[in-house]
């Protein structure tokens, strides 16, 4: 498929994914949000890691408003059931490991889509706004479920009320990110994190998120049940037997493919 809106490419099993308006400061339209959906299930099919990023000096300024008459006449909870549903959906259950590489600005629900992947590496200078109070909305995209849950109910509704920046440093802080790195080794950084993953045990990565992602919900003895239940499959891979060799054997482990 030809791409107008993102850049998308594969190498050494990592899918990079770039939004490419960077004149509209990347925000997203319709056109854009469809083939950034049709990326993430090509890179479940040719990579083991899947990054997504913005070219210039924003990673993404939202919902495209640039259109002055098609948002008055738009249906937002449509907009939302059939085309950012299935797009953040889509990411929060990928199967391979997901990683946003946030160059810039993340305002409204651009900040959702980077904190929708499995971790978030933000360039120092990079900002998260929770904007959509500012024109008379509330966060969606899945900030309702993401915040409370990475930073708490009183710094959630905080940034939601005030939509007030958070550096990329305060995220880091507050755990609502994985790390926040300066600029000048920003780009280095995230593809060796992201070449990191795609070289790791993919299959248990797919338990470690099931099983992190499912305990908000659990009891202890809930939880303990779904581990040693996810362990077991772990261990039943070439990758673990792999991992006992190769450790036993002082030398860095081979992992098979997705």
């Amino acid at each position: 498929m030809e791409y107008e809106t993102i850049r998308f490419k594969v190498k050494n099993d990592v899918a990079v994914l770039t939004l490419n308006r960077p004149d509209a400061k990347n925000a997203l339209n319709t056109q854009m949000r469809a083939e950034i959906l049709h990326a993430i299930k090509a890179a479940e099919q040719a990579a083991r890691a899947l990054v997504i990023t913005g070219r210039g000096a924003v990673f993404c300024a939202g919902q495209d408003l640039g259109d002055q008459a098609q948002i008055a006449n738009i249906d937002l909870e449509r907009t939302l059931r059939e085309e950012y549903d299935p797009l953040f959906q889509a990411i929060f259950n990928c199967r391979i490991p997901t990683v946003s590489a946030v160059n810039g600005a993340a305002a409204g629900v651009g900040a959702s889509l980077a904190l929708a992947t499995d971790v978030v590496i933000a360039s120092e200078t990079a900002v998260f706004v929770q904007a959509f109070s500012k024109i008379g909305l509330m966060p969606d995209g899945g900030s309702t479920w993401w915040l409370p849950r990475q930073v708490g109910s009183a710094r959630a509704m905080g940034m939601a009320l005030f939509a007030e920046p958070v550096t990329a440093q305060q995220a880091a802080d507050w755990g609502m990110i994985w790390e926040a790195v300066p600029d000048a080794v920003f780009a280095d950084h995230w593809l060796n994190r992201a070449e990191q993953l795609a070289a790791g045990p993919t299959k248990s990565f797919r338990q470690i998120k099931t099983a992190i992602r499912g305990s908000w919900e659990n009891t202890l003895e809930a939880q303990l049940d779904i581990e040693a239940k996810l362990q077991g499959r772990c261990g039943q891979t070439r990758d673990f037997k792999e991992g006992v060799v190769s450790f036993l054997e002082n030398r860095k482990a081979t992992f098979e493919g997705r």
